[in-house]
């Protein structure tokens, strides 16, 4: 029986997991390790905020029907004392776009996300350019535009209700580090932290996010998960674009609207893309020779641009296939790992949240079978790929 959990890191799947485990369990006392209560550099209050169905595994695409469902009710789920919490949810869409090279991953894709209920309508490039006449098309052939069920909301206002809410049921959150752990054979008794305390636990959740490599290697598990830095940029434009979602290049650069203005980023290459960069360097550079050029080209209007605000998060990138890792390690029984969601963390947050309150709480998960995600895939070489990274 559990009866004490240590979750090392309060960000969105940490304090979602608290707050799953004692709404699910009121005996279990939770302790969550979260070094920076502001939140200052955490991915889940730097990241774009984005929720969307348009995923190429069905895992993926489950996970975050739910995320959407959580998102809708969250004034009742999370209410504390009688203060709704507000994540200004905008279901606004995402609109992937197809050239010809990239037209049958897009109709898989979309193949596979109408099967499992998500309202995604594919739209030919006549179709296109009618609903957004603002939008270049002449190199396109199609894209598939979110009905329902996608958009953008405050990803900083989402994890500060799950924290609260998470207190309100009895977690309790220490403004610390995990410094060490003791480890008897198979099992993890105590985890010690920056403050000098020593926590004994029945299990240790590793909810680290980008911290979570050297975690994982205080318990003699090698993780591959790095910190990359993904810069955001917030631009304004005398651009009037209608009924404007998400809009996802077939590059890989995207924007969507922010009031009255934008904001954009994208992925950089592989070749400049190391691990762990500070995030008070802005890769303006990548704007300028990559984001700029590819905005311009696919909304004429946008050739007109002025950066407003910048910054930097990260994303804790999962090298081998950028899925998340969740569940147990082989090698350790009472060990939860729920890392490496590769900028999906915030909508895959309380999809996660459940699902480990179950695994620890039942010993299987219960709503959704999380177990593809599992450390399984990683010691035999087995990715799970995720082909829409955005």
């Amino acid at each position: 029986m559990v009866s004490k959990v240590v979750i090392v890191g309060g960000g969105v799947i940490g304090s979602a997991i608290a707050y799953f485990l004692r709404a699910s369990d009121a005996t279990v006392e939770v302790t969550v390790l979260e070094r920076d209560p502001t939140y200052a550099r955490a991915s889940s209050a730097l990241s774009a905020a984005s929720i969307r169905q348009q995923f190429s595994t069905a895992l993926s695409v489950q996970m975050s029907l739910y995320g959407i469902e959580f998102l809708r009710t969250i004034g009742e789920r999370l209410a504390v004392e009688g203060n709704t919490p507000s994540i200004d949810l905008h279901e606004g869409g995402y609109l992937f776009l197809a050239t010809p090279a990239s037209e049958a991953i897009l109709s898989e894709n979309h193949a596979l996300q109408t099967s499992l209920g998500a309202q995604i309508e594919y739209l030919p490039r006549e179709a296109l350019q009618a609903k957004f006449p603002w939008l270049h098309t002449g190199d396109l052939v199609a894209g598939t535009h979110g009905l329902s069920g996608e958009g953008w909301f405050d990803g900083y206002g989402l994890v500060q209700a799950l924290r609260k809410k998470a207190q309100a049921l009895g977690a309790r959150f220490l403004a610390t580090d995990a410094t060490g752990v003791v480890r008897s054979g198979r099992r993890v008794q105590q985890v010690r932290t920056a403050a000098g305390d020593t926590l004994a636990c029945d299990v240790m959740v590793n909810a680290a996010g980008p911290w979570a490599r050297p975690i994982a290697q205080m318990l003699g598990i090698e993780l591959p998960v790095f910190a990359r830095r993904r810069s955001v940029f917030n631009v304004s434009s005398p651009a009037q674009l209608a009924a404007c979602p998400l809009v996802v290049d077939p590059s890989g650069v995207y924007f969507r609207p922010e009031g009255k203005t934008y904001i954009c980023g994208t992925s950089p290459s592989a070749d400049h893309d190391p691990d762990d960069l500070p995030l008070d360097e802005v890769d303006y550079a990548l704007f300028d020779d990559v984001i700029w050029p590819t905005l311009a080209h696919r909304v004429p209007q946008f050739e007109a641009l002025r950066i407003e605000h910048a910054w930097s998060g990260y994303y804790e990138y999962n090298v081998l296939d950028q899925n998340a890792i969740i569940g147990y390690h082989p090698e350790l029984e009472n060990c939860v790992f729920a890392n490496g969601f590769s900028g999906h963390g915030l909508q895959q947050g309380p999809a996660t949240g459940r699902g480990v309150a179950e695994l620890i709480l039942h010993g299987r998960y219960e709503s959704l079978d999380l177990s593809p995600l599992g450390f399984a895939r990683v010691l035999e070489g087995r990715p799970l790929v995720e082909r829409n990274v955005v």
